[in-house]
């Protein structure tokens, strides 16, 4: 799971703005569930926050 987070996190990093859930998911190569899981554990540690609805950023 950590690897997943991890991998979430660097695609937001690497893409340099906000994105929408399916666009982590292209850029990350991960299925749209471990996205999912992996963006709910990181909304959870406040690592990443939302500036608009639907997309998200890291902290």
């Amino acid at each position: 799971m950590f690897e997943n987070k991890q991998v979430v996190l660097d695609a937001m990093k690497t893409a340099g703005k906000p994105l929408k859930g399916g666009e982590i998911v292209e850029l990350s190569k991960l299925d749209k569930k471990d996205v999912d899981k992996a963006m709910k554990e990181l909304k959870k540690e406040e690592l990443i926050i939302s500036p608009k609805r639907c997309y998200w950023e890291p902290k």
